[in-house]
This record gives C-alpha cells, structure tokens and sequence, in this order.
C-alpha cells in the first residue's frame, strides 16, 4: 500500500493548497467587497481575486525571493476598481493575517514566512499606490481633453447657431424685433422695417410703449408691463399700430422674454405677423355675409344677433319691431319679372334705410319682400308705433321703376314690450302672426300684436301640422244630426257631420279644421273619408231598420273637392263597394261655391245628378246668387241658411222674414226643389215653418250631431 500512497501525495498537497487559496480568496472578497467601486458581484469578485492569491502565494513561496513583483498585486486592485483607501488597508490586514497560515512555505521558518508577508505587504502597497497615482493622473488629463473639446464644440456650435440665427433673422418673412427692457429697439430686421413702410429711422428712433393705437385691447400693455418685470415668458394678442404715413397696420404679435445665464430678464423679442389683408378680407368676408347683396342692408343674421341682444337685455330696456312685407309684390314678380321687382326692392329698401336712423334702430331685409325694423331705449311703446307710420309714409308715394310707377302697400306686424321676457325666435314669430293680421284686415296698416290672437295662429299651425297624421292615426269620427219632415214628424234622414278628437284640444267642430284643411289639400282625402263612413252607415240603417224606410244621408262637398277630377268617379266606387243607393245620398255644396260656376265647374254635379243623387244648394240666401241661376244648376234641395230662422225666434215673427222664407219656398217648389231650414231651436219655428211650406227641417229642437244609433231612436219616439 505504501507505493501507492507515495504516488499520490503530490497531488493530494496541491489540492490542499487550492483549497486554502479559495478560502484565502473568500476571505479576501468579503473584507474589501463593501467599500469597492466594482459593478461585480461579492461571487464575481471573489473569482477575480482567485488568481491575484495564487500570485501572492507563489512569490511568497519563490526562490529567490522577489517582493518586487508583488507591485502588479496591488495594480490588479485598481484594475478590479477597489481604489478607495479602506480597500487596500483590508486587502493588506488579510494579507497578514491569512496568507501564511493557508499559503506558508512548510520548509521555511515561521520567522522567514512572516518577514516575507511584511515585505509582500510594502510591495502590494506600492503598487496599488502606483497605479492608483497613474490611474489618477490619466483620468485627469482625460477630463482636460473632453473639456477642450467640449470648449470647442461649444465655440463651433454657438458659431453655427450665431450664423442660423442670423439666416432666420434676416430672412424671415415675419417681422422681427430685439429690445431691451426699457423698450428700446436695439435690433430689427428688413421685413419689420418693411411692414411699418421702409423707414428705418422711423422705426430705431422710437420705444415700443410708443407705439399705441386707440383700438389697443384694455390688457395689452398689462400683458407688457407682467413680461418686463419677468412675471410671465411671453404673450401673443393682436395689435395695430400706424405706419409712417398713417395707415394701419394690423399684426399677430407675440412677445417673449430673453433671460440672462442667471436667469434674470434681459431683452425683448417681438416677432410680428402682418394680418392687414387678412383682417381687411374678413371684414368683407363678414359684411357680406351680414349683408343683403340686393339691397346692401343688414341680412336674417346681422338682424337675429342685434335682435337677440335686444331681447335679452335687462335693467329696464325695452325694444320694438317692426315686421314688414309688401301686399301684392308677388303679382309684379309675376307678371314683369323679377329682375323689374328686384329695382323695385332695392327702391323699398332705400326708402325704408332713410325711416331708421336714430340711435338705437335699424333696417334689415329678412329675405324676398319681408323686412324688419328694430328700435331699442326707454321709451319704444311710442317710437316703435312712430316708427311703422314713417314706414307707410315712405311707402305712400308712387314708385318709379322703368318708366312704369308702382304704388307700393306693405302690411305691418308690430312687436313692442321689455327685454329678457322672450326669445326672438318667439319675438319675431309673434310680429309674423300680427303681420299677416294686418294683411287680412285689408294690408297697408300696421297692428299690434296680439297674445290671444297669437295663441290662436299658433294653435291653427299645430292644427294644420297634425292634420295628415290624425286621419292616418283615425282620430276623426262623424256625428249625425237628424232631417225631420216637418209635415208628419218623422226623420227623413240625416247630415254626417265631422268632428276631430284631437289629443291635446277634445273634441273639435268642423269650423276649427276645415278650412285648414281646404288650405293643405287635405280636404280631398278626407271628404272621401267622410264620404266612405256615411255611406256605410246609411247602408246599415237601410238594412238593419227596414220598417221606416231607407233614411236619407247627407254629405257636404268643399269647394276643393267640388274641382277635383276625381269627385265622380269617386262617389261611384263608394256607392257600389257599399251597396247604397244613388237616391239615398244627398250631396251638400254651399251656395258661395257656385256663383259664377262655368259648366266645367257644374258638369260633375250633373253627372252625379243624373245617377239619382240629388243635390242640396246649402247655406241658400248667403251668397248673393241670381235667383234666375236655380233652373242652370243641377240640384234638387234647397237649404235655407239659418239666419232665416232666427227672425222667427222673437213673438211675434218678423214678417218681412216670413215673406221671404214663404216667397222662396214658393220658387223653390215651382221649380221642383225641396226647401229644408237648419237651426230650428224652438217648436214655435218649427211650427211657421211647417206652415210656410217647407219640407224638412233640422236644429236642436229635434236633436242635437251624436252618435248613428240615435238616429233610430228619434225614428221610434217621434221627433214631434
């Protein structure tokens, strides 16, 4: 066994020594890795330190014995960058204490071991401090050279920025300006000297605080004297100013405060913008759009904002308007053209601008031939009324266009009260509905506006608004009011009468909707409406109650539906679908709506007549007719008006009316036609009437409109 040990023995030593030399190692890292300057890790650095103890250890160990070349020892300290102080005093309290108890020479004397660790000691020291002294020195000479570079650099650089800001000042296409605080102009370039007329003395020689202008905004210089005193780095408004031949410049200026390297405010620079073309473009801009281009005067939106401000207005302020449009202008455009009522208007206007020329009133065009003048102050209930009779003054005289006078008439709606009460879309509507009051009332006159009588246009608008979705929604129905002859009692028929359940008004009658309906052309549809559900309930009493007789149903035709081409072929297809006989409907025109009627007009009507239906000439005695005309016109009832009965209600009866009821029944019966009276109220008319001659009457002393199955009731319980 002994060979054996033998020829391992060596190797079992140098594995002991590396053993000792990585805890010498450890020991190593763990005392200097606190106080190093070194991006590794406490592990990392204990590798590096690895290599630097076998070197220690082999000089310790050499023969002969060289301390010298421990230097390179302390030099790797600095090149692992554990160059503080406290660094190298550990590494050398390790070197004393470990290195000859892990890496001592066996063969030496303890003695010869620790005086070779004192001089390794001095060696590592010394070069540590060598290499610390040149890294030193390195690094400063290294500070030195960045230091005249970055002089350079600098100097290069402030050059160039000296020549690019020279390049922009000089070229720029904006005025440019450098002043000191007290406002001194120390600097300008060519555009500036420009833009203010060429003068370069006319610029240098005076200060900024100089250079006022009366339309300067309040905070301008507030803003300027803030900058100075160092209170904020710039401003930008716009400002006029007067260039040397006393024109206006107009500019962007914006203004900002050059600092010195302490940070304390030193110079002005003022960068100009000439907005002059622009400016004077957007006023053109706005007056156009402001602007009647016909007649040059205020437009719908000049005259809204002057009228918003008006009506808004509090503390007592008032205001007046004046709402104004031509009677009969549409008949010159008609019939000369409108370039002929273009002159026209712009003559109007002309005279209308010369009506308007106190303080707080304007004129302004709102389009077409509708203007408006607006006055404002304390006392408008008088001036606004003075204001409309200078306006049809003006108006009064003959117009001259072409060679050809015109006399010229307006209608004027007028609008006066206090401000902050109304909107002016609420303002001018309401002189809009006065206006067309005054035009109704006979035109060229002005008139007060009204509330009720706004309420009342209001409501008729609403009205005519819902009208085409009440008939889609079926919110109309008909009431029927009975026809009773006046010899035996009994009903002879009955009058369809339309009633509409509005939603928001009830019930409304036929004299509320008709005639918005005959304005609409919606009067078409819905006599055919009218004409479908009478027809149908005729038909169903016809069947239903066969024991009286079929009953008569009467339907009222409108002018409109009179004319429309469809009116035959129509009440055809509405008897045939229905199965009512032609005898059994009686078809109501007012007599208004046939004075003067072509046989165009009364051909329907014949063509109806000739299939059995008969005709009744209502409201007969109002519309002024020929009496000579009954035997021309294809109807076969006559129905009196109820102003005829209204004589009869005082006792005893007027006897002029009674003759002249009694002289048109005689010529109504000698021409073959039944007389029927409307509105009998009392059985004492009934009565005279009866005795009279006429045939059949209607009113509420019989019953008053309701529902179908009343109809029949009457029949049983008699109407007398």
């Amino acid at each position: 066994m002994k060979p054996s040990s033998q020829a391992t023995g060596p190797d079992a030593e140098a594995d002991a020594l590396e053993d000792r030399l990585s805890r010498f190692a450890t020991i190593w890292s763990r005392a200097v890795f606190p106080v190093t300057s070194t991006s590794l890790t406490r592990p990392e650095l204990e590798q590096h330190l690895l290599p630097v103890a076998r070197d220690l250890c082999r000089v310790l160990r050499e023969r002969p014995f060289n301390p010298q070349s421990a230097q390179r020892i302390g030099r790797s300290l600095v090149d692992a960058h554990c160059t503080d102080p406290d660094a190298l005093s550990r590494t050398l309290g390790v070197v004393e204490s470990y290195l000859v108890l892990y890496c001592g020479d066996q063969e030496q004397s303890a003695e010869e071991n620790r005086a070779r660790c004192a001089r390794l000691q001095h060696a590592v020291a010394a070069g540590f401090a060598a290499a610390l002294r040149e890294r030193t020195l390195a690094e400063q000479e290294a500070i030195a050279r960045s230091s005249l570079l970055a002089r350079n650099d600098a100097l290069e650089a402030m050059h160039a920025t000296e020549v690019r800001f020279r390049a922009v000042f000089d070229g720029a296409a904006i005025g440019i300006g450098i002043a000191d605080l007290d406002g001194n102009l120390l600097e300008v370039n060519d555009t500036l000297m420009q833009m203010f007329g060429g003068l370069e003395h006319h610029v240098r020689s005076r200060k900024l605080t100089e250079w006022v202008h009366p339309e300067d905004r309040p905070q301008v210089w507030d803003l300027y004297r803030e900058l100075v005193r160092g209170e904020r780095e710039h401003y930008r408004t716009e400002k006029p100013f007067y260039r040397n031949d006393g024109t206006v410049l107009w500019t962007n200026l914006t203004v900002s405060l050059l600092r010195d390297a302490e940070g304390a405010p030193q110079y002005q620079l003022a960068l100009l913008e000439d907005t002059t073309e622009r400016r004077l473009l957007n006023l053109r801009l706005r007056y156009e759009a402001t602007h009647d281009a016909l007649t040059g005067l205020p437009n719908r939106t000049l005259f809204f904002e002057r009228l918003e401000k008006a009506v808004s207005a509090g503390d007592g302020a008032r205001f007046g308007l004046c709402y104004l449009d031509l009677d009969g202008f549409k008949a010159i455009n008609d019939s000369l053209g409108h370039a002929t009522g273009d002159r026209l208007l712009v003559e109007v206007a002309d005279r209308l601008q010369s009506c308007a020329t106190a303080p707080g009133e304007m004129v302004a065009r709102l389009g077409g031939d509708e203007f408006v003048a607006l006055t404002t102050g304390p006392d408008t209930e008088r001036e606004v009324d003075e204001l409309a009779s200078r306006i049809l003054g003006s108006l009064a005289s003959p117009v001259t266009v072409d060679g050809r006078e015109f006399t010229v008439r307006g209608s004027i709606g007028i609008v006066e009260g206090p401000g902050g009460e109304r909107t002016s879309a609420e303002v001018l509507r309401s002189a809009d509905i006065t206006m067309y009051r005054a035009k109704s009332a006979g035109g060229n006159r002005f008139e007060l506006a009204d509330p009720e009588a706004d309420a009342r246009a209001i409501t008729r608008h609403g009205l005519t608004n819902a009208l085409p979705a009440a008939l889609e929604r079926d919110e109309f129905f008909i009431e029927y009011q009975p026809l009773v002859h006046l010899g035996d009692g009994s009903v002879h028929g009955a009058e369809a009468l339309v009633r509409w359940c509005h939603p928001q008004y009830g019930v409304l009658g036929p004299d509320r909707f008709i005639p918005l309906a005959e304005r609409t052309g919606l009067i078409v549809p819905l006599g055919r409406w009218v004409l479908q559900e009478a027809v149908r309930q005729a038909r169903y009493w016809s069947i239903r109650h066969t024991d009286g007789g079929p009953l008569r149903i009467n339907v009222n035709l409108s002018p409109a539906q009179l004319q429309h081409p469809g009116l035959v072929a129509d009440t055809v297809d509405v008897l045939e679908r229905s199965g009512l006989e032609p005898g059994a409907l009686c078809l109501e025109v007012t007599e208004s709506a046939l004075i003067g009627a072509d046989e165009d007009l009364l051909k329907p009507l014949r063509q109806l007549a000739e299939m059995g239906v008969d005709i009744a000439l209502d409201d007969f005695g109002t519309g002024y007719s020929n009496l000579a005309n009954l035997r021309r016109l294809p109807v076969s009832v006559l129905k009196l008006d109820r102003s005829f009965t209204q004589g009869m209600q005082q006792h005893p009866a007027d006897p002029v009316d009674l003759k002249i009821v009694e002289g048109i029944v005689s010529l109504a019966h000698s021409l073959e036609l039944a007389v029927t009276v409307e509105g009998v109220e009392t059985g004492a008319q009934a009565e005279q009437l009866r005795e009279l001659g006429c045939d059949t009457a209607q009113g509420w002393y019989y019953a008053r409109p309701g529902a179908p199955d009343r109809i029949h009731a009457l029949v049983l319980a008699d109407a007398v």
